[in-house]
């Protein structure tokens, strides 16, 4: 949720900035802040894809002792938290790179937390803690196609390529 945190507080910093007058300096303004949010926001999820693929590898290796009570609890919480903030963002995520970067690191946290539910639960009435490292894997990869379309749409506009459409 800490990354969620700074996702956010990331975007709305990026878009408040954003609003600010050209300057002679700045002919252009500060639009691209935003977009320099979202490429950040694009990175930070890439390298919390590779870590959540990392702990699934240890995971798979040693199988820790897993509570499965505990574990359900704190994820109920973190879903409600990041359903809150998905219908929150998005409105804004069909039109803005940076809010859609935000709105993809809440999505990753919300299919996290829906992943360690059923882990939870199904840690809970089989004892197969295996699900754990299965699930946490397949929610990294889900996640590595989306956060890499959005770190190529910010680079391009970064690069100011040809507009898509």
């Amino acid at each position: 949720m800490a990354t969620d945190a700074g996702g956010l507080g990331l975007a709305l910093f990026a878009i408040h900035f954003a609003q600010k007058a050209a300057t002679p300096q700045k002919t252009y303004g500060y639009l691209r802040t935003e977009i320099l949010a979202a490429l950040v926001n694009a990175v930070v999820l890439l390298l919390l894809t590779v870590y959540i693929l990392y702990e699934a590898y240890q995971r798979f290796r040693s199988p820790p002792e897993i509570l499965g009570g505990p574990m359900l609890a704190v994820a109920a919480v973190g879903l409600v938290v990041n359903l809150l903030s998905m219908k929150l963002l998005s409105v804004g995520s069909s039109e803005s790179l940076n809010v859609q970067g935000a709105y993809f690191e809440v999505l990753s946290d919300m299919l996290g937390s829906l992943g360690v539910i059923a882990a939870a639960l199904i840690i809970m009435y089989t004892g197969w803690t295996l699900a754990d490292p299965i699930i946490g894997a397949g929610i990294g990869l889900f996640i590595v196609p989306r956060t890499w379309k959005l770190l190529s749409q910010a680079v391009h506009i970064l690069m100011e390529g040809v507009p898509t459409e």
